[in-house]
């Protein structure tokens, strides 16, 4: 037991960067439906690449999806929607209305008998108009059926019984006036304003669409359609080997496809299936984290950029998983190219390109017509990697979306001209997916932004915007400490310009050498850079106190770029920069003018850490060079090349590289490329040989 616990001690991380690969296996395993596949590919009007099939059961050969849409549509001509006709309005109605009339006469003309015929002749008109009314039916237009009805008729319900009558038959209230209208005209000795005044008061809908039976007789009127047309005998064959695929045997090998499918999904297969699923999903993960050991060891080192890695592959295929499990239909709706995208944002193009591969073949177990789809989306998302292969400008995500869209339609259009020898056959759905698609890529850059927070990253993008001089920050110190501002600004051109020669990441470079002595800010008189009136505070202070204030700059810079915010990628250019350096000029003086005296050397050391990086080393070096050219008394090439040598030698002497992935061929070349930029900067000639 105590063996294998320091086994887990010992080997801990490598435990937990397999477990977060069998984590991801377990979760894509989860997502994709226990279905069999179909194990031949094929497409209309394109040869039979396999062998000679021969049906392996008997099985109905499905109609093709346009035709049997045709025939719902046709069969559908003949329905007749449903209306209920509610008796029990025109009783109610019917007894208010006599009530009112009676109430609304006596008012009129009085309590006299004189007038009863006229009344009673009054009274029997009306009732009957308004029972003719309600036994034809008064509907709310806003309530009518929404099924096509060409034949005009529709069923009316009256308590047990359906009559089939004219929809038109029906009427509306505004019909119902009218009808109310033209049956007083034509009838006599009455009181017609009267009559039409109370009657219009007490018109109602009796008529409502019966939406449930309407729904049921739709569907037994589909239910008389076949799906199918003939059976495939077992043992028949279906196509040889080179045939073409005609649109008759296209649909029996369709129709061959889904009734293997609902086969292989039944419970003797489902174990088989399962474990078939976890060994390509494993093999498809071990690759990408064999390519990451192999290729990319840093990434592989950290956890949290796995991790990145990982979730960002698990969200694309949960969201192709959701989309198929809900509607197939919508397959390309999805933004696949976001991958590619996400991680080019954090890496690098070849890293993008991988995990966008393995991402797509993942998601390829999941979708119909695999080939079509992973063709698809692998050139789109080559398409988006290219257009942010340098990503300096938010603009570039918009012509990222827009080159998206038409690298999905060009090639969507071509496969259908091979599959159909046609162009009428182009849904134009597939487009309003793609412009759906392409815009859905646009997230990219709020998702970027959540990314960098979650996970302390830090992308092409932010680096660009901290580089600009006009940064709050930078700002400050070109207002507070002007020489110190252009100071970082040569110290960033000479960084920038060795890490182009040796690779690494320049803008990363760029703008950690901008921010590396922002801690000056604060007393930036007692930096030789800032000072301008000839007046120096370090005369008045001990070599010791001096040196202090020197060496706390990399401190107090620290403290104000995480008050400011500031990425630790950034803050690690502003620890590291001095190293574990000596402040040189107040050691040297103390030694001097001390010599008997033991001299306490942490005083006047930098706290560290050393650089650890090739951007961090290369900033050290430009800083040292940079700082000191300024000291020469004379320019020319000799004293250049010997500033340099010396000073990136002593570093080396000293071990502030060790820890930096940097080697002393590229240091070679750092130091011509700095000898190089400041006889420019100098204005030194280069003497030519005699």
């Amino acid at each position: 037991m105590r063996k294998f616990l320091i086994f887990i001690r010992n080997r801990y991380q490598d435990i937990y960067k397999i477990s977060l690969f069998i984590i991801a296996v377990l979760i894509l395993v989860l997502f994709i439906p226990r279905e069999g596949k179909f194990k031949y590919e094929f497409s209309r009007n394109k040869p039979w690449l396999h062998e000679d099939l021969y049906a392996p059961f008997e099985f109905a050969i499905e109609k093709p999806e346009k035709e049997l849409s045709l025939e719902q549509a046709q069969v559908l001509k003949s329905l007749k929607p449903y209306y209920l006709l509610e008796e029990s309005i025109f009783s109610e109605v019917s007894d208010d209305f006599i009530k009112s009339f009676m109430e609304k006469w006596r008012d009129e003309y009085g309590d006299t008998s004189a007038r009863q015929n006229y009344r009673d002749r009054n009274l029997l008109l009306a009732t009957e108009i308004l029972k003719e009314i309600y036994n034809r039916g008064v509907f709310d237009p806003s309530m009518m059926h929404n099924e096509e009805n060409t034949s005009g008729k529709v069923v009316l319900i009256k308590g047990n019984y359906a009559k089939e009558i004219p929809e038109d038959s029906i009427l509306t209230i505004h019909e119902a006036n009218e009808f109310i209208t033209r049956e007083l005209n034509n009838a006599e000795q009455i009181d017609r304003d009267f009559l039409s005044f109370l009657l219009f008061d007490y018109l109602k809908h009796n008529v409502t669409y019966d939406e449930e039976k309407t729904s049921k007789e739709k569907e037994s009127l589909l239910s008389g359609i076949s799906a199918t047309r003939g059976m495939m005998l077992a043992g028949e064959k279906i196509i040889s080997r080179g045939d073409l695929i005609t649109p008759e045997k296209f649909q029996i090998l369709v129709s061959l496809k889904n009734s293997y499918e609902v086969q292989l999904g039944t419970a003797n297969t489902y174990l088989y299936i399962l474990i078939g699923q976890i060994i390509l999903i494993s093999i498809a993960i071990s690759a990408l984290a064999l390519f990451l050991i192999f290729f990319r060891r840093d990434i592989y080192n950290d956890n949290k950029k796995i991790i990145l890695i990982l979730l960002i592959l698990l969200l694309m295929v949960f969201v192709v998983s959701m989309v198929i499990t809900y509607n197939k239909e919508f397959i390309y709706l999805v933004p696949l190219c976001l991958v590619p995208i996400l991680v080019r944002s954090f890496f690098d193009t070849r890293i993008a390109l991988y995990v966008h591969l393995i991402t797509v073949i993942i998601a390829g177990f999941l979708v119909p017509n695999s080939f079509e789809f992973l063709f698809l989306q692998m050139l789109a998302g080559i398409s988006a990697i290219l257009t942010v292969a340098n990503l300096e400008r938010r603009s570039q995500f918009f012509l990222t979306s827009v080159s998206i869209f038409f690298t999905y339609s060009i090639l969507y259009t071509g496969l259908n001209m091979i599959q159909e020898g046609s162009i009428s056959a182009i849904n134009p759905v597939y487009f309003a997916q793609f412009a759906g698609n392409a815009v859905l890529t646009l997230f990219s850059y709020p998702l970027i932004y959540i990314f960098e927070k979650l996970f302390g990253f830090i992308t092409d993008v932010t680096l660009i915007e901290l580089s600009n001089t006009n940064n709050k920050l930078l700002r400050e110190l070109s207002l507070k400490a002007p020489g110190t501002f252009q100071h970082s600004l040569q110290v960033a051109n000479l960084s920038e310009e060795a890490i182009y020669e040796v690779g690494g990441n320049a803008l990363l470079v760029r703008a950690g050498a901008l921010y590396h002595d922002i801690g000056k800010m604060d007393m930036p008189v007692y930096y030789v850079e800032n000072q301008t009136t000839g007046v120096n505070p370090h005369d008045e202070l001990t070599y010791e106190e001096s040196a202090r204030i020197i060496i706390d700059h990399v401190i107090r810079g620290i403290e104000k770029a995480k008050k400011n915010k500031l990425p630790e990628q950034i803050i690690d250019f502003i620890r590291t920069h001095h190293g574990t350096r000596k402040a040189e000029y107040f050691y040297i003086l103390q030694k001097r003018d001390n010599p008997d005296q033991d001299i306490d050397e942490k005083e006047f050391t930098y706290h560290g850490p050393i650089p650890f990086s090739k951007e961090t080393a290369i900033l050290m070096m430009a800083d040292s060079v940079e700082a000191a050219s300024r000291s020469l008394k004379s320019y020319d090439e000799e004293m250049i090349n010997k500033l340099v040598d010396n000073i990136i030698e002593k570093q080396l002497e000293t071990g502030q590289f060790d820890n930096s992935d940097i080697t002393l061929k590229e240091i070679t070349k750092i130091k011509k490329i700095f000898k190089k930029k400041l006889m420019t900067v100098y204005h030194v000639r280069i003497e030519y040989p005699a």
